[in-house]
């Protein structure tokens, strides 16, 4: 990666969604041009992207016309066939590669890769059948978590087995699918860290975010948590070696689990900019979709110091279920940052907009983030 990508060329996104519309703000901020691709029309990222592409990624040749139009191409959505990013790689570096995707896509590969590099994971066992799985309750014991082996987030495609009489209604939850099967893990915390590597090996990070779950999704993230000292570095050392391990080039995301024990378990990746990084793009130096940018462009990565201590909350779609919501009450707050999608329809569980608010420490950030959101819901227009 000796050659950057510098401003002025044209950037591909493989996805459409609010990252990407992140990802392509903070491009266009720097003199890039951005196309996206993806198989809907007037997406949150086609809404402010330059160009944007309708097509299915099963496309081979719409894919190939993409690819012969841009200068690199990321991706702001894991489920993207191997096939599409083996297709665009012919003509255009595809930065992460298009291997990370493979591995992380699937719970059953991604944690094959955790535990055969030695980083922590809660036991597992991939189970095909049935019959597997009922093997497998019994050999682990219950309690357990049963989790399709692809295409799920946000607590899509999960059921908790509490005994073996539950296996049946398990299965049949998950739609009997390949799955994989993990001991039931009793955690005291959740928390992430959002990290990027450049082709230079260089590394950065944005610290140890604590990441609070309504209904298995993401609800409000703290950053700058302050854990002890070995679990902190614990932390920041097993994230720089997962990313050197894959490899990547750009921004990935290792979701832990802290355990009652005060111990360690990698519960997730996400090989592109996370929910939970969110607030970096009010309150660092340089946002996590930026350093994407900087990353996949060759160029030196920027400073990812927090400028003031903040909290970022989600807005689901439920906030519209009895009307428009008031934004003007939330903005009343002058130390409240609003971001909404544009999505077209708001569903419950849809990720529609978020809040950063900022205050004199973590805490009271968080609160006031809390509050804004709760304006919203309290002062329908």
């Amino acid at each position: 990666m000796n050659n950057p990508v510098l401003p002025g060329a044209t950037l591909g996104v493989l996805g459409s969604g609010q990252l990407g519309r992140m990802f392509a703000i903070a491009a266009r901020r720097m003199g890039y041009r951005v196309h996206a691709y993806s198989p809907d029309r007037e997406t949150p990222t086609g809404q402010v992207a330059d160009r944007e592409i309708y097509a299915d990624y099963e496309d081979l040749a719409a894919l190939a016309d993409f690819a012969r139009e841009v200068d690199v191409i990321t991706f702001e959505f894991e489920n993207v066939p191997a096939k599409a990013t083996e297709c665009v790689a012919r003509y255009v570096p595809v930065r992460p590669r298009g291997e990370v995707l493979h591995i992380i896509q699937n719970r059953y590969r991604e944690k094959t890769f955790l535990a055969s590099n030695g980083f922590p994971t809660a036991p597992f066992v991939a189970v095909t059948t049935r019959e597997e799985l009922a093997a497998a309750v019994q050999r682990m014991r219950p309690p357990v978590v049963l989790k399709t082996a692809g295409y799920g987030y946000d607590g899509k495609g999960q059921a908790v087995i509490h005994e073996p009489e539950g296996v049946d209604a398990a299965w049949s939850k998950i739609g009997g699918v390949e799955a994989i099967v993990e001991r039931f893990i009793d955690f005291r915390q959740e928390v992430s860290v959002v990290a990027a590597r450049g082709g230079d090996g260089a590394f950065r990070h944005y610290g140890v975010i604590e990441n609070q779950h309504h209904n298995h999704i993401l609800d409000l993230s703290i950053p700058g948590l302050s854990l002890p000292d070995r679990l902190e570095a614990q932390a920041l050392e097993i994230s720089r070696g997962i990313l050197e391990a894959l490899d990547v080039v750009g921004v990935l995301c290792v979701e832990f689990f802290v355990t009652a024990e005060q111990g360690l378990l990698v519960n997730e990746l996400a090989p592109r900019p996370h929910n939970s990084g969110h607030f970096s793009f009010d309150a660092c130096i340089t946002s996590q979709f930026e350093q994407q940018v900087r990353t996949i462009c060759a160029l030196p990565m920027g400073d990812t110091q927090m400028l003031r201590p903040c909290a970022m909350v989600n807005l689901l779609g439920e906030l519209w279920s009895s009307g428009e919501p008031n934004w003007a009450a939330a903005c009343a707050d002058p130390a409240v940052k609003l971001h909404l999608y544009g999505k077209r329809e708001a569903r419950p569980a849809r990720k529609m907009g978020h809040i950063t608010a900022f205050g004199s420490d973590r805490e009271s950030a968080a609160r006031q983030a809390v509050a804004a959101r709760a304006a919203l819901a309290a002062a329908k227009v």
